[in-house]
């Protein structure tokens, strides 16, 4: 939880985290659901309105592959990380998505009661090593905070708030909005089997940056290239069991897989842009 008050200047996006990260109530939720209805909604609503029908899964999943190809194909924004980077502009990206690093999968959770209870099993698997299977060493946010104590950067996440970009915040949020308050749960099940089976090839830019610059407490990054291997095979799993207790609209699957797509793709561009800016 934050125990921080939004400032009156502080952006929508901003307002947003806060707010999700506050102790619910009805005021909370309130201001919760005014901020999303002018920015998800009319988002997802969009990208629904221009996504050709899904038939099944096995197109769904099609898709996803092709999109992952795509994607493998690199940026220059990754590439001018993994390549040329100086310490000083890495540690830039490691300040910009530390607000993720540190609440790593905290708000997937939510989602777990409204999924049957084999999808709910598959889910579990990914989120039980999140958190490093108990052990505080291997949890996720303990390696991000190794990373941030190597760099000299804040443990804690108040000293991220105003460090943080709009592009950023969007991709922090929206976890919140589709655990929580998508009307359908497919959407957050297409973005996570999206960001999991993403992981290992996007993540490799920061692992080889770490390499280069010898950076000693890059296993953040390693393990996940790592363990999200498996976790995209348990995803299809959770899928595959949704779709024979429920029915599936695969159609929200790739919606959902396009929606983090877009907002994560933008976050790293805009944090690398920012980077090269600072410097």
């Amino acid at each position: 939880m934050l125990n921080v008050t939004p400032k009156p200047d502080d952006s929508p996006h901003k307002r947003l985290f806060i707010h999700n990260r506050t102790l619910q109530n009805s005021t909370v939720l309130a201001r919760i659901e005014d901020l999303e209805a002018t920015w998800i909604e009319p988002l997802v609503e969009d990208l629904a309105d221009r996504t050709p029908p899904i038939a099944n899964r096995a197109e769904w999943k099609e898709r996803l592959d092709g999109l992952l190809a795509l994607e493998r194909e690199g940026s220059p924004a990754g590439s001018y990380l993994a390549e040329k980077a100086t310490r000083e502009q890495f540690a830039h990206v490691v300040r910009e998505f530390a607000l993720d690093g540190l609440t790593e999968a905290q708000n997937f959770f939510p989602a777990v009661p409204r999924l049957p209870i084999r999808a709910q099993m598959a889910v579990m698997r990914v989120l039980i090593d999140e958190f490093g299977c108990g052990n505080l060493q291997q949890t996720h946010s303990k390696l991000y905070l190794d990373l941030l104590a190597e760099l000299g950067l804040p443990q804690d996440l108040e000293s991220f708030l105003d460090t943080t970009g709009d592009e950023t915040y969007a991709f922090l949020n929206v976890f919140y909005w589709l655990t929580q308050r998508a009307a359908h749960v497919e959407y957050f099940l297409g973005a996570l089997a999206y960001l999991e089976a993403s992981i290992p090839d996007a993540f490799t830019v920061q692992a080889r940056a770490c390499a280069r610059l010898g950076i000693a407490q890059g296993r953040y990054y390693t393990e996940h290239l790592h363990i999200d291997t498996f976790h995209m095979r348990e995803m299809q799993t959770a899928i595959k069991e949704y779709e024979a207790a429920r029915g599936l609209d695969a159609t929200k699957l790739w919606v959902g897989a396009q929606l983090l797509s877009g907002l994560i793709g933008g976050a790293f561009d805009a944090a690398v842009e920012r980077a090269r800016e600072a410097a």
